[in-house]
């Protein structure tokens, strides 16, 4: 494949797709397609739509991320999550094309002591992560060309997510407590976006590596405490308000979704078939900070 590719992104205002819109410039077309013209929650909408687009390639940057919520709407979640990634892999596996999907870390329970890999078996906590686990199934069942690629605790400067919820929250109140004891690796979506656009010029160029399930997250580890620490420290050091922060363990803020305590990912195999690695958690946060400003 050579020359301009014809982008299809589905998923327009979320933090990846976001992301991805300025990670993929100049790669070709890119055709983003919100939840007005593509619905992901009518699963069987989506094949008119890709058939008419054409794509070369198509990106499912969208999901259903509301995890406390997803409790509670099991049916939004697993058509979102589960049935359309398996629509749009049928329909790329038909025009011979491939799919890029995202996937997460909750596919696993949180209970091994080291880091994740590919080939460990996963046993998802509640619905979120059990829809995402089964769009993975449905990708692989259909036979289709397809990167999924987990990822973990997402956040950028745009959208609702950690860092910007800190930041606010850091900035309002004298005294927060924020969660020590769930280990991962935040995940700049820009990272993610970038990463994926080295991907898409392997592939271009006629060098891709194997398909398959893949773990891209940042490099490193850290608490959603630590993460909540390093973002207060930049308020400090530009002169900015900034909350006492006190650790405490999950059990003292229980939420609908129970969450992995280990969510930390092996990411050596994306390095080794596709020469695509990433940066340290605390590298990227600071070059998205720097965005900011």
């Amino acid at each position: 494949m050579s020359g301009s590719l014809r982008i299809l992104i589905s998923g327009q205002h979320g933090q990846v797709s976001h992301a991805l819109q300025n990670s993929l410039k100049g790669l070709g077309e890119l055709i983003v397609l919100g939840r007005e013209q593509l619905d992901l929650s009518q699963p069987e909408s989506i094949r008119p739509v890709v058939r008419h687009i054409k794509p070369d390639l198509i990106i499912n940057a969208a999901a259903h991320t509301a995890v406390d919520q997803a409790e509670s709407e099991p049916e939004l979640a697993f058509a979102i999550n589960a049935t359309s990634p398996g629509v749009f892999a049928e329909e790329a596996a038909m025009l011979g094309i491939p799919l890029i999907h995202y996937s997460t870390d909750y596919v696993f329970d949180g209970s091994k002591d080291g880091l994740w890999n590919e080939a460990d078996a996963p046993n998802p906590l509640g619905i979120y992560g059990s829809s995402k686990l089964a769009g993975e199934q449905a990708i692989t069942a259909s036979g289709a060309q397809a990167l999924i690629l987990r990822t973990s605790w997402v956040y950028s400067l745009t959208g609702r997510n950690f860092l910007l919820t800190m930041q606010r929250l850091l900035q309002e109140r004298e005294k927060l407590t924020v969660v020590a004891d769930q280990i991962g690796a935040p995940t700049w979506a820009g990272t993610i976006a970038h990463s994926t656009r080295a991907l898409i010029e392997r592939w271009r160029d006629g060098k891709p590596g194997q398909w398959g399930v893949y773990h891209l997250t940042a490099s490193g580890e850290t608490s959603w405490f630590g993460f909540a620490d390093a973002i207060g420290q930049e308020l400090i050091k530009a002169g900015k308000p900034c909350a006492t922060l006190e650790p405490i363990p999950s059990s003292a803020y229980p939420t609908p979704a129970k969450r992995p305590l280990n969510s930390r990912l092996d990411c050596s195999r994306l390095q080794r078939e596709w020469g695509v690695s990433q940066p340290d958690w605390h590298d990227a946060m600071l070059e998205c900070l720097a965005q900011q400003r």
